[in-house]
């Protein structure tokens, strides 16, 4: 791989992985919607402005760019109350499939789209009688975009794959996910509340996350689901408790104000080793590394406000 189109380019995990195909020596098209901000880091990128409902205009913007790989990372309302919203997560399938057809009208030969465990959540809880929350829009149109690009990528001639999302956390995240706002309480000193912590779970860090991500762009098998975590999994809680401990810990953790009404993962669901089998991956941070390192990122925005 020499050159890469990346879609989400200036968000948290589409810029890291820009950062790391660079720094491989990949010449990296970051494409940011109009009037994009965090461009931070993207300095070496070839910045391409385009909204997600113009995607099907970047085979003639970039024209005769020749890059071998594809990762769409782009998608609006990822997390907050915009997961609710029916209209803009129908356009994240739509704007998947035009993001699909220009990699192929560009002879990409691999398209790399970044999937979501939360595909395999909303899939056990429709086999339920369990009423399904609003916010599961969001799952479900991932899920939805994963089949149906990859339906289509077949019939364009192009390599589909997916790179599965467990929890990536680390420098550079703002969204409200559970990582970043636990180490942002416990550090204020506010109670973290949670549910009882104990069906499995898995975080992986932002810098081996990115790497994961390169490793497929180079050596990826077609029609294959990478799952971005580690290899084994553990109770939510112990990670809780080991992030307490290392933020904050004289605190006392809220395991337990909070009931769980999920659905709880084996993780048999889907092939945990994939990127370690193919391509003989190391995961570089632990869990209490990655906390230090995200803890101080944290701090250190904070003093600059």
């Amino acid at each position: 791989m020499k050159k890469a189109i990346v879609t989400g380019a200036n968000g948290f995990v589409g810029k890291a992985v820009c950062m790391e195909l660079m720094k491989n020596g990949i010449s990296v098209y970051a494409i940011v919607r109009k009037n994009a901000e965090h461009l931070e880091g993207l300095e070496q990128a070839h910045i391409v402005s385009c909204d997600m409902a113009d995607y099907y205009m970047l085979p003639e913007i970039l024209r005769n760019v020749d890059a071998e790989v594809f990762y769409h990372f782009a998608w609006q309302g990822s997390a907050g109350y915009q997961r609710s919203d029916v209209s803009i997560q129908l356009a994240n399938v739509k704007c998947t499939c035009d993001a699909l057809r220009a990699a192929a009208a560009m002879n990409c030969r691999t398209f790399i789209m970044a999937g979501s465990i939360m595909e395999y959540e909303v899939e056990t809880l429709m086999k339920t009688n369990i009423i399904p929350s609003l916010s599961t829009i969001y799952s479900t149109a991932k899920k939805t975009s994963n089949y149906m690009a990859k339906a289509l990528a077949g019939s364009l001639g192009v390599n589909y794959i997916c790179g599965l999302i467990s929890n990536i956390y680390g420098p550079g995240e703002v969204s409200p996910r559970l990582i970043n706002t636990s180490i942002r309480k416990l550090l204020k000193g506010e109670r973290a509340s949670f549910s009882p912590g104990e069906p499995l779970y898995d975080f992986i860090y932002i810098d081996d996350a990115a790497r994961m991500f390169a490793a497929i762009g180079e050596k990826g098998k077609p029609s294959t689901t990478y799952y971005i975590g580690n290899k084994e999994q553990r109770p939510l809680k112990s990670f809780l408790m080991e992030l307490r401990d290392v933020v904050s810990p004289s605190s006392q953790l809220g395991l337990g104000d909070l009931p769980f009404d999920g659905i709880s993962l084996t993780y048999k669901e889907f092939d945990t080793s994939a990127v370690y089998r193919d391509f003989d991956f190391q995961v570089s941070t632990p869990f209490e590394q990655g906390i230090k390192q995200t803890m101080c990122w944290i701090i250190q925005q904070e003093e600059k406000v």
